[in-house]
């Protein structure tokens, strides 16, 4: 018997995006990881606000000024689109919890649905943002 360790060439590989095909499912778990993690800086973004709120006038106005230049309005749209897909897939897995929807042809339905769920929302936020004045 040989005493000889095994090195990292000889341990079985997970499968990888090389052998997995792309599928609707897969894109919905990592977005949802991904929106989580911009959830977090969108937490960052309303502590400026609060800290500048606390901070004086010129303070707000600086932030107001900021988030309301092209890049600012950028991030509060990708932010948008974050909390509205976090929440869609939230519920989403909600729903898998208590065992429904997890045959592939439900799975793949409800990840579409949420993508239409997070642009109806969205575009539907902004365009009411836009309508009573505060673009």
């Amino acid at each position: 018997m040989s005493t000889v360790p095994r090195g990292p060439a000889d341990r079985p590989m997970s499968p990888h995006l090389q052998i997995w095909r792309w599928h609707v499912t897969m894109a919905t778990s990592i977005l949802h990881r991904v929106t989580g993690v911009g959830l977090y800086l969108g937490g960052l973004i309303a502590a400026a606000w609060a800290i500048s709120l606390a901070s004086g006038p010129e303070a707000y106005a600086t932030f107001k000024a900021l988030l309301g230049s092209g890049l600012g309005k950028f991030v509060m749209f990708g932010m948008t689109l974050s909390v509205f897909y976090h929440l869609g897939n939230g519920v989403r897995h909600l729903v898998w919890d208590f065992g429904h929807g997890l045959d592939i042809k439900s799975a793949n339905s409800s990840a579409w649905t949420v993508f239409g769920f997070t642009i109806a929302a969205t575009l539907a936020t902004w365009a009411i943002a836009w309508q009573i004045g505060a673009l």
